[in-house]
């Protein structure tokens, strides 16, 4: 009973630490950028963006370091899951979502792209180093891409974020950033113990904890920063956090197991866990493609609705539903 507490303890203080981690990692690095003279947008689209995924790597390389690459898995899968269903779901909830052609036009199908490349990853039942690589390397030209196309169509909703970075001195960023990773690593190491002493003593995989508590634990920057984005009417900051943390997840944090320790998947990662993320992406972007169809008839502005975001929510439920039984 004492180890399961501790377990269950070192899980919570796990995600504590890299919330705060996170926090002060971003802050650090995106100080020490500025000062150093990056634009403000580049380091919001490059170093922010990263920064709010630092969890999430950090966690899937420390898994796959223990074995417990079907944990950096499950967690890549689950938080975008997560990141769907209960971010977007409870932010639309919260504010119905205006939404712009270009996340039609453009960051739809980018997303499409990646997870339809994923799931070719993951339909053999193992993830390689090549595909590991592959997910990885599709990154940078995105982010090429992303900055060239963010400084020649700039959105004043994102300049504005950007100019919020704080103004510190050198000295301080860096050692916040030092501190911030510092933090990461250690409080990574705590939930990793945490998760698989947990799904040790109930006898569930490693695949179901990253599937759910570690995947919830690390969507709540995004379910943080999303809610308030929408609260504030930056509405396109929040949808464009989503579409940016789930690329990320699917490049930057699924990549790392395949890198680091080759593995071999059951089939449930493609047939149940992936192929849901993969719907339940769909139904955003059909429910996008549907508001600007709409507000294109009816002249109306186009927003992710209540509706849409309940929607979303009971599909994020119904999938932990059928996850119980299955696992």
């Amino acid at each position: 009973m004492e180890s399961l507490f501790a377990a269950f303890m070192s899980l919570i203080f796990g995600l504590l630490g890299l919330l705060w981690g996170a926090d002060r990692f971003v802050t650090g690095s995106a100080g020490a950028a500025r000062n150093f003279g990056i634009a403000p947008m580049v380091i919001g689209l490059t170093v922010v963006s990263i920064g709010t995924s630092a969890p999430e790597i950090i966690v899937a390389i420390n898994a796959a370091l223990k074995d417990a690459g079907d944990m950096a898995v499950g967690n890549a899968i689950g938080s975008n899951l997560a990141n769907i269903g209960m971010v977007l779901g409870i932010t639309a909830i919260v504010a119905p979502i205006p939404v712009q052609k270009h996340l039609i036009q453009q960051e739809s199908p980018v997303l499409l792209i990646i997870t339809l490349f994923a799931g070719y990853c993951l339909i053999d039942g193992a993830l390689s180093r090549t595909d590991g690589w592959m997910l990885l390397l599709a990154l940078i030209p995105l982010l090429i891409l992303t900055v060239r196309y963010k400084k020649e169509h700039p959105n004043p909703e994102e300049m504005e974020e950007a100019e919020s970075i704080p103004d510190i001195s050198t000295a301080a960023a860096i050692m916040w950033f030092a501190i911030g990773l510092g933090v990461l690593l250690v409080s990574s190491e705590i939930l990793v113990w945490g998760a698989k002493s947990i799904a040790h003593h109930f006898g569930v995989s490693q695949l179901i904890i990253g599937l759910t508590v570690v995947a919830v634990g690390t969507s709540l920057p995004e379910l943080a920063a999303s809610v308030m984005s929408a609260v504030r009417g930056h509405h396109d900051i929040a949808l464009g956090n989503i579409f940016g943390s789930n690329l990320f997840n699917l490049m930057a944090v699924m990549s790392m197991p395949g890198i680091i320790a080759p593995l071999a998947l059951s089939n449930a990662v493609f047939y149940r866990d992936y192929l849901a993320m993969a719907s339940i992406t769909l139904v955003l972007i059909g429910g996008i493609g549907w508001s600007l169809l709409q507000s294109s008839r009816t002249g109306r502005p186009a927003r992710l609705s209540r509706a849409m975001g309940i929607v979303l929510l009971v599909l994020y439920a119904l999938y932990y539903v059928l996850l119980i039984p299955t696992q």
